[in-house]
């Protein structure tokens, strides 16, 4: 049964509804009797909003450089109008006499920011409902702590059987996997359990290790990747058989750019090959076997998918890049070996996928880059990454799905290709 937070902010008909609701919102900000806030307050407004939006610009994108990638414009545009409304609803608020008129006012600058994060919202599609916007889950949670601890071992997928009283659907589990080895920092990973993986004996499922974008966090894959929806469903054609997902963090904090290597900005590349597999295969009764073992993200953690495919095929020699780039940046060439490997470029290729593809073969590793047909950005690099990976003897497949560098491509990449996976890491077709 579907509910209000199963209402979605980027089809149907709430985001033409938010639009036009924050279109005659800052309509009425801008409509006055008062000559004053015709001929002053409005101009000085659109100016400052402007400046603003200029200064956030120059900041972020040439200062700063929080984001490897620079942000679309729209994007921008968008939160222009934002602080263009937020400035008219001070000026009118201050030269408002009446109480309705303040209160009239409060709600039209709040109907104005909602449509302009409604429209930010629409360019990477990270909500997309009302439920995810509000930090709601449908996922039923669990604690590892209270599951069954398995006394009856684990079987071999071929060998098991789905028992009558199994879930009809998998659980979402938050845990701490602590860089021991790497000392990295890492942020609680989300853990995706199938169907199958309540029951006794549980049969030896294969393992998918995930990562999210930068910036964001492992939660970002419950939320616009849909991964409990997308894996769910899987599981629901498989007798509830589906990959056990790990969503590791691979940055450390929301902004972060640690490269997903092992330099000055943090261990993530040991984080990754070590700590995160010792962890499942200590905590989880899972397929032990690399063979079944796959590692896939979006955007930076796509790159760094590719990167644990390249440096360490014996952990992961099956990988997902949704949308990685080209190579791992914090910019350009030259930032990225100053920041991360103190100036020396000769340790920076000795890790980079591209160059790693050149000088190996990988005759025993498997993956999938996909891409949105949209993303002018990142597809050109993808392409070339797929000719370079299919040179050095990677199985490798190569896919376009509609949209461009957003969540509803990385969502749709996942269910997309989860049958190739599934096959690749031995589950029943």
């Amino acid at each position: 049964m579907h509910t209000i937070t199963d209402l979605s902010l980027v089809t149907g008909p709430v985001p033409p509804v938010v639009t036009v609701l924050g279109i005659l919102a800052l309509l009425w900000l801008i409509f006055s009797r008062s000559r004053r806030h015709v001929l002053i307050s409005i101009p000085v407004c659109i100016v400052a909003a402007i400046a603003i939006t200029l200064v956030l610009y120059w900041l972020i994108e040439k200062v700063w450089h929080p984001f490897p990638d620079p942000i679309a414009r729209p994007v921008y545009v968008w939160i222009g109008l934002g602080i263009l409304g937020v400035l008219l609803g001070v000026s009118r608020v201050f030269a408002a006499t009446r109480i309705d008129g303040r209160v009239l006012t409060v709600v039209s600058v709040l109907l104005v920011v909602v449509s302009s994060a409604a429209h930010v919202n629409l360019q990477f599609q990270s909500y997309p409902t009302l439920g995810t916007a509000l930090g709601l889950s449908d996922a039923e949670k669990v604690s590892l702590a209270d599951l069954d601890d398995g006394k009856d071992g684990a079987v071999p997928v071929s060998q098991w059987k789905a028992p009558a009283d199994m879930p009809s659907a998998g659980k979402v589990s938050t845990v701490t996997i602590a860089g021991t080895v790497s000392g990295f920092s890492a942020r609680d990973a989300e853990i995706y359990l199938p169907p199958a993986y309540f029951t006794n004996p549980r049969p030896e499922l294969p393992v998918l290790v995930l990562l999210a974008g930068q910036p964001g966090g492992p939660e970002d894959w419950l939320q616009g990747g849909r991964l409990v929806q997308t894996m769910d469903a899987y599981a629901a054609a498989h007798s509830g058989l589906a990959p056990v997902v790990v969503v590791a963090d691979g940055t450390g904090s929301e902004l972060a750019n640690p490269l997903c290597v092992d330099s000055q900005l943090g261990n993530v590349a040991t984080y990754l090959s070590r700590d995160v597999p010792d962890w499942v295969r200590g905590n989880l009764q899972v397929d032990p076997d690399p063979r079944k073992w796959a590692i896939g993200g979006l955007s930076y953690g796509g790159t760094c998918a590719f990167q644990m495919a390249t440096n360490f095929p014996a952990v992961y020699p099956t990988f997902l890049d949704l949308s990685g780039q080209i190579e791992p940046t914090l910019g350009d060439r030259k930032q990225t070996v100053d920041a991360a490997f103190g100036g020396n470029e000769a340790a920076f290729v000795a890790v980079n996928p591209q160059d790693l593809l050149r000088e190996k073969k990988f005759p025993d590793s498997a993956g999938v880059f996909v891409v949105g047909k949209q993303d002018n950005d990142y597809r050109p690099g993808l392409q070339t990454l797929y000719e370079a990976a299919k040179a050095a003897g990677m199985d490798v497949r190569y896919a376009e799905v509609d949209g461009g560098h957003s969540f509803q491509v990385w969502s749709a990449g996942l269910a997309s290709q989860l049958g190739w996976l599934g096959t690749r890491l031995g589950l029943p077709g």
